[in-house]
């Protein structure tokens, strides 16, 4: 295993608790943006989930590709729509994205089994 990434998003909530917090203002801007980007209508919550989890890994972002592989397989993104969202990513990316696609595959199957048991 590479990274819990269960274990990854709860210590990153308590973080960005305590940013929001220390940055009240910034942090309720921040969340009227995500807010408007996932109340979008042409795109669904799962192709937004894809497209957030492609550009997680070009960006290189550990927790982004934890919370958006969380949100893919929520959403019920399967394992092949995942597969092929990350080669894109991969494409664009080149090698490191293939570094950063390995482990946003990793999430996926971990928040899939973490779904699968609390079913």
């Amino acid at each position: 295993m590479v990274e819990d990434w269960v274990a990854l998003i709860g210590d990153m909530n308590g973080a960005v608790r305590n940013l929001r917090q220390a940055a009240p203002d910034v942090m309720k801007s921040f969340s009227e943006m995500a807010r408007a980007a996932h109340g979008a209508k042409a795109l669904d919550a799962q192709t937004r989930e894809l497209v957030a989890l492609a550009i997680s890994v070009a960006v290189r972002c550990d927790p982004c590709i934890a919370y958006h592989a969380k949100a893919a397989v929520k959403h019920g993104a399967s394992r092949e729509e995942i597969s092929e969202t990350l080669a894109m990513a991969v494409y664009m990316g080149a090698g490191p994205s293939v570094m950063y696609a390995a482990k946003a595959l990793e999430a996926v199957d971990q928040m899939s089994a973490g779904q699968a048991s609390t079913s």
